[in-house]
């Protein structure tokens, strides 16, 4: 038992929730879901359940960096 709770953590989580993206990014529900709405932060829908690839939000800070930049 002991060997499948440490494989459950040391195993990367690739989709988050809303809420787990918008926490990982210091930003509110209500801000990130627009976002999301948009097409700025990709996301996938696994049936009724939306869900944000770990990806997506690096890309997403990735294009914030580069704008700021050229500033």
């Amino acid at each position: 038992m002991q060997a499948q709770e440490e494989t459950k953590q040391s195993l990367p989580k690739l989709l988050l929730t809303i809420e787990e993206a918008a926490k990982a990014l210091s930003v509110s529900r209500a801000f990130f879901y627009p976002l999301v709405m948009r097409g700025e932060i990709f996301s996938v829908k696994i049936e009724t359940a939306r869900r944000i690839p770990w990806e997506s939000l690096q890309a997403y800070v990735r294009k914030l960096i580069d704008e700021q930049e050229k500033h």
